[in-house]
């Protein structure tokens, strides 16, 4: 156990949040998080960090977090911090301060070591090589002579290339600033890794890569996340965080759901049973308890209904599959809908102008389900602003035919007023809605009670997400734009907006990173690259496909080369082996040469092997001198076995071997 939590309990405006809340995390769990918006879980995260303090309760209720020995926290908060006066590379560099400290403190040492006068007192320098000999186990041991190798395996990963690490932090967009905190919390490699919401700006290529690191890795992984392939990859357990009580399931999200659902039949069975239970006995007082003859009988039920109440079952939550949130328009455009050719997409004014995209050309048609893609920075939020004709384009034409309407989905909500209440959000638009017709639409979007009058500023950007899909419902847009629609969804929400896209006859344009969305709702996939637009028919499993078929026709192409050229060169060789006598001699002399500088090379590598596990051991690292000298003969072999393996190289080529 590196973690444990009991009693956690939090309430925010009256209401109980997390409900004595208890859990344990071992060393190598994979936990992924679950609930509905504003259930409590970002604020769990927050209070096993210390961000937030849980309620103050009286023994047995006292809220306890216990950690481990030395347990470091890595903490993936969704607006998380970077310094943004530092390049990307000072900034992954500051995960390894500690160790550059060390660095430096070593070469001190050094210098103070080979001093003229060092060995005079040989008591400080005991003391010196000691403090070295310590400094130097802890350096390679924490991989201090690899840190630009995981810095650029990290970056890499998390899509920025070498030439990006100059670029200073307040000049990255959001999904670029969100990448690199997240790749710096990789770096700092914590025993518990919490992540809130990691998969939000990240393109395909880069998920995936990121799938494939956290499932290598050696911590325990504590995830919140809406996305059902990455919860299933990589999850061993889920729990779930329901009326503010945690349940724990084994498995993966799929695992967790067919778990989920045999519960919630089981405990409808049971609650229906009680209340059958209650009302018979109820209706049993109710007729009987004014009797003289059966009152006693009467206050025996009414205590026997007392007692079941103590143990009351909860009536469990169920969700309908019927799609609550309806998209529906009033006039039906043309078939040719919209015509996009040779258009720019461009970022800035002025001389601060980049383009991002270039020679975009493609057409939508009536009822089509057009998904856009492409690496993250490509525009395609941009893209989605051009055909709006939000902003300009220096070239190219978008044409759109008669009777669209528009409805739009920005995933910034920059079309609400953070000031206004939700329900005024609407109110304000449509002024001849009632409370009663407002507080019902807001129903179908599960935002009820009291939070319809808070102020949009304040609720969560999946609420926020909710009111938006409101709105969009009484615009009656017969062409849908949507910008990362599921972003910050729920996942019962995500399964509702699917059904509601699905059964929408209009078209739809959306950007997307949600694999499954893709999946189900597209019937095109647009990629975006620098060169241009491809479009490909059909789902998302079909563009990889496609793109697989592709690969795999590339790579033949490319060893049907070599094969090729492995012929030509066999051919040329036989033509070569006509050789005159002094020709054979020199070759003989070349491989005499090179069967002699391999036994040399593996000879010397031998011995720097040793001289690494001689340099590892206490006594040398205590002698300073001794140190040196190995240091000296380790570089001396290491350049001298260079050297025999360019010679090598060179008389391999002249072979043709």
């Amino acid at each position: 156990m590196i973690l444990s939590i009991e009693n956690i309990s939090k309430m925010f405006g009256g209401n109980t949040v997390l409900n004595n809340v208890a859990m344990t995390i071992e060393d190598s769990d994979r936990i992924g998080l679950v609930g509905i918006n504003g259930c409590g879980k970002s604020t769990l995260l927050k209070i096993i960090v210390g961000d937030e303090e849980p309620e103050t309760q009286p023994n047995p209720n006292e809220a306890r977090i216990s950690k481990c020995s030395g347990l470091s926290v890595g903490f993936l908060r969704q607006n998380a911090g970077l310094d943004r006066s530092n390049s990307i590379i000072e900034e992954m560099r500051s995960v390894f301060a500690k160790l550059y400290e060390v660095q430096d403190r070593m070469r001190q040492l050094e210098t103070e070591m080979s001093a003229e006068n060092a060995h005079k007192d040989e008591k400080h320098f005991e003391e010196l090589s000691g403090e070295y000999a310590k400094l130097s186990a802890y350096f390679e041991s924490n991989e201090g002579y690899l840190i630009d190798v995981n810095i650029n395996k990290v970056l890499n990963g998390m899509g920025f290339p070498r030439e990006t690490y100059d670029q200073i932090i307040s000049t990255l967009s959001g999904g670029e600033k969100t990448r690199l905190a997240l790749a710096k919390l990789l770096l700092e490699n914590p025993k518990l890794l919490i992540l809130d919401e990691p998969t939000n700006h990240l393109d395909f290529q880069t998920v995936m890569w990121l799938e494939d690191y956290l499932s290598e890795y050696k911590g325990a992984l504590f995830i919140v996340s809406h996305d059902r392939y990455f919860l299933d990859k990589l999850c061993t357990s889920i729990c779930e965080i329901e009326r503010g009580r945690l349940t724990r399931y084994k498995g993966n999200y799929s695992a967790f759901t067919v778990q989920k659902e045999a519960n919630v039949v089981r405990q409808m069975k049971e609650y229906e049973a009680q209340q059958a239970e209650i009302a018979k006995l109820q209706d049993f007082v109710d007729r009987n308890l004014v009797r003289a003859t059966t009152s006693n009988m009467a206050k025996s039920r009414i205590k026997m209904i007392e007692r079941i109440e103590e143990n009351l079952i909860e009536k469990p939550i169920t969700y309908e599959k019927q799609a609550k949130i309806r998209f529906e328009y009033d006039i039906v455009p043309p078939i040719d809908l919209l015509t996009v050719k040779n258009i720019d997409v461009t970022v800035g004014t002025g001389s601060d102008r980049k383009t991002l995209a270039d020679n975009l050309s493609f057409e939508v048609k009536r009822g089509d389900k057009l998904a856009i893609i492409g690496a993250n920075g490509i525009g395609k939020s941009s893209l989605l602003k051009v055909i709006r004709k939000d902003i300009p384009h220096a070239h190219g034409t978008v044409e759109w035919t008669k009777n669209v309407k528009i409805s739009y989905f920005d995933q910034e909500n920059s079309q609400l007023h953070p000031q206004k209440t939700v329900i005024d959000e609407i109110h304000d638009r449509w002024r001849t809605m009632t409370e009663l017709q407002i507080r019902s639409l807001l129903g179908c979007v599960r935002m009820t009670g009291e939070n319809v009058f808070k102020q949009v500023g304040v609720i969560s950007g999946g609420e926020r997400a909710k009111l938006c899909f409101a709105i969009m419902m009484l615009e009656r847009g017969n062409v849908l734009i949507l910008d990362e629609p599921t972003n910050h969804l729920d996942l019962a929400t995500k399964e509702v907006l699917e059904e509601a896209l699905d059964a929408f006859d209009g078209t739809i344009i959306f950007v997307s990173h949600d694999r499954y969305l893709l999946n189900k709702i597209a019937t095109g996939i647009l990629e975006i690259t620098e060169n241009g637009a491809e479009y490909f028919k059909g789902d998302f499993d079909n563009y990889i496909s496609i793109k697989q078929e592709r690969q795999a026709a590339q790579q033949k192409a490319e060893d049907a080369a070599k094969e090729e050229k492995q012929r030509q060169a066999a051919a040329e060789k036989g033509v070569k082996a006509y050789r005159t006598k002094e020709q054979r001699a020199r070759d003989a002399e070349k491989r005499r040469r090179i069967k002699e500088l391999e036994a040399e090379i593996e000879r010397m590598e031998g011995e720097m092997s040793a001289l690494q596990e001689e340099m590892a051991s206490p006594e040398v690292c205590a002698d300073y001198q001794l140190m040196n000298e190995k240091c000296a003969e380790f570089e001396r072999l290491k350049n001298l076995s260079a050297e025999y393996s360019d010679e090598w190289i060179m008389l391999c080529e002249e072979l043709d071997l």
